[in-house]
């Protein structure tokens, strides 16, 4: 199939189709006398696999140990469960850091609370103090970005 075709059946761009070649996470196709790329059924599967690691937001470079992993040049699933736990962590302080932006936009969502002129608006207000080093709601008292 072409590379068209493949980015068809996997839902993953062209480009990065081919970025995933020059990362190493594709195998070079074999070339058509025209010179296009030729993908099989092993591209297709691989490129499922890769898509949906970084569907889980698993770097690239985990993605290719766990290809090597399933290509069987490695052994003992210790280092897999070892790869997810770590990509586990990262997810939880990510998930922490964005309840902490989200609590930082409700408060300072909370600083206008009707409908008025842009001048009287308290969100633009907060953001204006904040970039001239003040104290702001969403960040608090000596908080200020």
């Amino acid at each position: 199939m072409k590379i068209s075709d493949l980015s068809r059946a996997t839902g993953v761009d062209v480009d990065t189709i081919r970025y995933y070649e020059k990362a190493g996470l594709l195998p070079a196709p074999a070339r058509e006398a025209n010179g296009y790329r030729s993908y099989g059924p092993a591209h297709l599967e691989r490129l499922a696999f890769v898509r949906h690691c970084r569907g889980l937001d698993i770097p690239m470079a985990d993605v290719k140990r766990l290809l090597d992993f399933v290509g069987g040049t490695r052994d003992g699933c210790g280092d897999i469960d070892s790869l997810i736990d770590a990509q586990l962590l990262r997810v939880r302080a990510r998930l922490k850091s964005l309840r902490a932006l989200e609590r930082q936009l409700a408060a300072l969502r909370s600083s206008c609370d009707s409908d008025h002129a842009t001048h009287e608006c308290g969100i633009l207000q907060e953001l204006v103090a904040a970039a001239h080093g003040e104290a702001c709601a969403c960040h608090g008292e000596g908080q200020a970005r």
